[in-house]
């Protein structure tokens, strides 16, 4: 039996707010699934996938999405996007997806 490879992106967003959102994400979705913050990093857990979270660099929020699918790593794309898009309504956040190989 041959297990598929995940399917990886990543974004890069710039922010001044990459800590604030990073923890505001992750208290949002704790009420509904697994999530996690500590040191400027997160993980939010979802049946589709699995969103990591970094703020370590000043001024970028970054997210990695592991999927065990392209749909699946779809969908967990537009579900962070939506909701950081929400957050920051003040500002006009840029996201590019890029796939990992």
């Amino acid at each position: 039996m041959t297990t598929a490879s995940p399917c990886i992106s990543r974004a890069s967003i710039q922010t001044e707010k990459a800590a604030g959102y990073l923890i505001q994400l992750c208290k949002h979705f704790g009420h509904k699934t697994e999530a996690t913050y500590a040191d400027n990093k997160g993980r939010i857990v979802f049946e589709a996938g699995v969103c990591d979270l970094d703020a370590m660099d000043a001024g970028v929020l970054a997210a990695t999405i592991t999927a065990q699918g392209e749909d699946q790593r779809t969908i967990v794309e537009g579900v962070i996007q939506r909701h950081l898009v929400r957050f920051a309504f003040k500002e006009e956040l840029q996201f590019q997806w890029i796939p990992q190989t």
